[in-house]
C-alpha cells in the first residue's frame, strides 16, 4: 500500500522518519511529505496556503495512480488532518483510507488555527506556555530541545486559509481517527451532541476512533506505539 504521510504544523517530511521503518518492514512503501514552504531555510512563505498544501498532496495522489492503480492512503497528523480529508474530497475515489493522528478534520469554511502567533507570512513554533498541558504530555526536555531543532515556520496561509470541501463522496471514504491528547469517549460525545466542530466526523460512514494515551507529537513520544496504530488502521 502507497501511504503518504502529511506532517502537521511545524514539522517537514524527516518529521516521519522514527516510524517509516515500520511501514516499510510491513510490506506499505510510506512518502514522508515536506509541504511547500516547508524546506528548511525557505523563507518565501507570501502565497502559500491551505489549497497550495492540499494542492501538493493531490500531485502526488495523481502521479501514483499512474503507476498503482490501487487507492492509496493519507496520514495526516494534526494540521495534516484536515489537509488529508480535503485531499480525499478531491479525490475520494483514489483513497483507501484517511488516518488521522490526534487530528479531526475541520469544517468547510473554517480555518485549521488562525489563533497561533504570526510573525510576517509566517507562524513560527511559538514558546511552550502557549500549548496545553495536555499537549505536552511526555514530551520531555531533551525532545522538546529536538522538536525546536528541527522546527520550521508554518506559512500563515495554511492557518488561516479556510478549508474547502465540496464533494459529499468524501464520507464513503473509512477514517480512523488515532486520538492521544483526547480521549476517544470525547470525541464521540460531541459527535452524539452535534457539536459543530464533530459535523465532518458525524457524516462519515466508517469512522473508528482509537486512543494512543500521550501527548499531540506521538511520532517524537511513541513512535513505535504510532507505527503500530497506523498499520492496525490499515492492515485491520
Amino acid at each position: 500500500m502507497q501511504i503518504l504521510l502529511i506532517p502537521g504544523f511545524w514539522l517537514d517530511g524527516d518529521s516521519w522518519a522514527p516510524i517509516t521503518a515500520a511501514l516499510a518492514g510491513a510490506g506499505h512503501t510510506p512518502h514522508p511529505l515536506t509541504l511547500p514552504g516547508k524546506s528548511r531555510g525557505e523563507t518565501t512563505l507570501a502565497g502559500i496556503g491551505l489549497r497550495t498544501h492540499v494542492d501538493a498532496v493531490l500531485t502526488i495522489v495523481d502521479s501514483l495512480a499512474s503507476t498503482d492503480p490501487d487507492p492509496v492512503v493519507l496520514v495526516g497528523h494534526s494540521g495534516g488532518g484536515t489537509i488529508a480529508w480535503a485531499a480525499a474530497d478531491a479525490r475520494p475515489d483514489r483513497i483507501a483510507r484517511v488516518v488521522m493522528v490526534d487530528s479531526l478534520p475541520m469544517p468547510a469554511g473554517s480555518p485549521i488555527n488562525d489563533e497561533l502567533p504570526v510573525e510576517g507570512d509566517a507562524v513560527p513554533l511559538p514558546d511552550w506556555e502557549l500549548f496545553e498541558p495536555e499537549d505536552l504530555v511526555d514530551l520531555d526536555d531533551a525532545l522538546r530541545e529536538r522538536f525546536r531543532a528541527i522546527a520550521v515556520p508554518e506559512p500563515k496561509g495554511v492557518a488561516h486559509e479556510p478549508t474547502q470541501l465540496h464533494d459529499p463522496r468524501r464520507f464513503t471514504v473509512p477514517v480512523t481517527v488515532i486520538a492521544c491528547e483526547f480521549p476517544a469517549a470525547l470525541v464521540r460525545q460531541a459527535i452524539e451532541n452535534g457539536r459543530e466542530w464533530a459535523g465532518e466526523l458525524a457524516a462519515m460512514q466508517h469512522l473508528d476512533i482509537v486512543e494512543l494515551p500521550t501527548g499531540h507529537w506521538p511520532q517524537l513520544t511513541k513512535p513505535d506505539e504510532l507505527a503500530a496504530s497506523i498499520l492496525t488502521a490499515i492492515d485491520g
